[in-house]
Order: structure tokens, then C-alpha cells, then sequence
């Protein structure tokens, strides 16, 4: 079968011949793979970055976000059976630490994660735990099941609170910043505010539904802010890890307002906690994946009921063999999600 590998250290992937599971362990389940999408983590293992040299052990099939269909069961499973069209938890539990004990699977000890500590979904067929395996409801497109994975992100992330009649700040419209936008909104808060500075960004979050979009480069976010608003926002949803963005975003924040971070800043960064947040009582979420599987449950009827429009995230739907042009408009922020078709 063909598969997309990480084959040495070094930038760059290829695509491969490999074996295709010849035995599948008691609860393993064989999927073949009829979508996947390319997600930043997949972009840095492409451009082998410090994190990627210090995380990832070639030869790799990479890739994590995908939507599938079952076609062989270990002689152990029971949540599946083939035929079933699934998704995939990319967060894999040892299931016997305390964190999965007390239903924090999604924060265990010894986590794993899919096409980063263990083969990826880049390829025909993968092998995947049942124990990480969402039958997605059938009235969601396979293109929109792909991106469960992501648009689980921007729910974990906008619903550590209850948005209702909130005003909202999101800092970075990526593709999970546009999502948490659409989930915002369908989530009833009354004014949802996006800040960018990429141009085509910056008119996807208006077609996703924001209210108000800012350039931080073009205006003052934080004077901008309270010109709207005078009491500041009551959430901060964090999506860049752009520390400038966090330290405005945390400014922004009225009197016991709540941050949730889910951008990744990639090293120490310098910020005055008594002024941003201790005298003025803010509370702050540090968001890792998705709550298994609460998250996933919220993500299905959201895509079910059309409350959120992932067309105008997806932006490009390719066949895997153009794999490499999805990697390139990834490189260049010439897109929203990519999909690679494998039909």
C-alpha cells in the first residue's frame, strides 16, 4: 500500500510502498482510509523543526486527522465492527494511569499521539486502538469528518464556559480559530471578535461569521477593544501563540474574565501575571486535545444539525496523490483545511 513517510531526518516526506498489517492485535482495528487532512503538526514534521527532531523517530508514516471505514477487527474489539465509517482520537491512553482512571483520558501520563509516536494515517490502511476509534454519524460528509479531530480543538477550547450573551475574543483565525468562531456564535455569544493579520485569514474569519475582525498590525487591538466594548471582552479564546497576542488578549479581558490557550509558543515567554491576571482575577484554561469523548459528542451533533459550516473551512479537497500541493499551499497560508481524498 502507499503511504506518506518521514523516511530520514532531514526536511521534506516521501511517498512510499509499505506492508500493509499482516496480524492485528486483540483490540486493533484495520481502516481504510478515505480521507485525511494535513494539519500543522504534520507541516512541521515536513519542515523538520526543532520539535520535530526532538520528538519524531524515522522511518514514520505520518498524519492524524481522518475519517475512515472498518474493515477488519481484532478478535477483542466490541465497539466497532466493519463496515462502521469512523474517525479517530488522535490522543491515545494507556487507559490505567490516574488521569484515565478518573476520565481525563485526553491528559494521560503516557499518551501517545497518531503519526507522531506511533504509525500515522497518511496511507491506505492504518491500525488504530478501538479504544480511539468515533462512529460518526452518517448524515456528516466524509470531507467534514476528516477535520473531527481540529474542530474537536476549537469546541474543547470555546466551551470551558458557557458562551451565552458573552462577548468573545479569539486571537489567530487559523483553521481552528475559524471554527471556534462558527462554534462561538452557535454557542450564543453576543459579539464575537477575531484578530488577524494574514489578508486571506482576515476575510475567512468574516465568512465565518465573526462580528468584528482586527488587524493588530493595521490598529491598537487593546485600544480597539474598549472603544467597543468599555468593559473589555469576558473570553479570550487564544489561537496564535503569538505571545504579543496573548499579552493584548489578556488586557482585553474584563475584571474576572476567562482566558482559554490553545496556541502553542514554543519556548518561555515574559508576561507580568500581577497585572494581567492575578489583581484582576482572571481565570485561564490551558487546552490540550479534545475530552474523550464529551468533546466528540458535541463535535457530531454540531456537524449533524449544520449549527457549524465546515465548507468554508475546507478549502481544498485533493486527491492523495497531490499530496505535495497540499503540503505546499499548507507552507504558504494559501488555505484553510486540506483534505486529501483517497477514493
Amino acid at each position: 500500500m502507499k503511504a506518506i513517510i518521514k523516511d530520514k531526518p532531514g526536511p521534506g516526506l516521501v511517498l512510499k510502498d509499505v506492508n500493509k498489517a499482516k496480524k492485528l492485535g486483540p483490540r486493533e482495528v484495520l481502516v481504510k482510509i478515505r480521507r485525511a487532512s494535513i494539519c500543522g503538526t504534520d507541516v512541521h514534521i515536513f519542515k523538520w523543526d526543532e520539535w520535530s527532531q526532538s520528538r519524531i523517530n524515522p522511518p514514520l508514516i505520518v498524519g492524524h486527522e481522518m475519517a475512515g471505514e472498518v474493515v477488519e477487527v481484532g478478535d477483542a474489539v466490541t465497539q466497532v465492527k466493519v463496515g462502521d465509517f469512523v474517525s479517530a482520537e488522535t490522543h491515545i491512553p494507556c487507559e490505567h494511569c490516574v488521569q484515565c482512571k478518573t476520565g481525563r483520558m485526553h491528559v494521560c501520563k503516557n499518551l501517545e499521539i497518531l503519526g507522531v509516536d506511533r504509525s500515522g494515517v497518511f496511507t491506505e490502511y492504518a491500525v488504530i486502538p478501538e479504544t480511539v476509534l468515533w462512529k460518526f454519524s452518517p448524515e456528516i460528509p466524509l470531507d467534514f469528518a476528516s477535520v473531527m479531530e481540529p474542530f474537536g480543538n476549537a469546541i474543547h477550547t470555546a466551551l470551558v464556559t458557557d458562551l451565552t450573551g458573552k462577548k468573545v475574543l479569539i486571537t489567530g483565525a487559523g483553521p481552528i480559530g475559524l471554527m471556534a468562531i462558527q462554534v462561538a456564535k452557535a454557542s450564543g455569544a453576543s459579539l464575537v471578535i477575531s484578530s488577524e493579520v494574514d489578508p486571506l485569514r482576515i476575510e475567512m474569519a468574516k465568512n465565518n461569521g465573526a462580528d468584528i475582525v482586527i488587524n493588530p498590525i493595521e490598529q491598537d487591538l487593546v485600544k480597539s477593544i474598549y472603544t467597543i466594548s468599555p468593559d473589555g471582552v469576558d473570553v479570550l479564546l487564544e489561537m496564535s501563540g503569538n505571545k504579543k497576542a496573548l499579552e493584548d488578549g489578556l488586557k482585553c479581558l474584563t475584571m474576572g474574565g476567562i482566558a482559554s490557550l490553545l496556541g502553542i509558543f514554543g519556548g518561555n515567554i515574559d508576561l507580568n501575571l500581577d497585572s494581567l491576571v492575578i489583581m484582576r482575577g482572571i481565570t485561564i484554561y490551558g487546552i490540550t486535545g479534545r475530552k474523550m469523548f464529551e468533546t466528540w459528542k458535541i463535535a457530531d451533533e454540531l456537524l449533524k444539525s449544520k449549527k457549524v459550516d465546515l465548507s468554508k473551512v475546507v478549502t481544498h479537497v485533493l486527491p492523495f496523490e497531490q499530496w505535495e500541493k497540499g503540503f505546499e499551499l499548507m507552507l504558504n497560508k494559501q488555505c484553510g483545511k486540506v483534505v486529501l481524498n483517497f477514493d
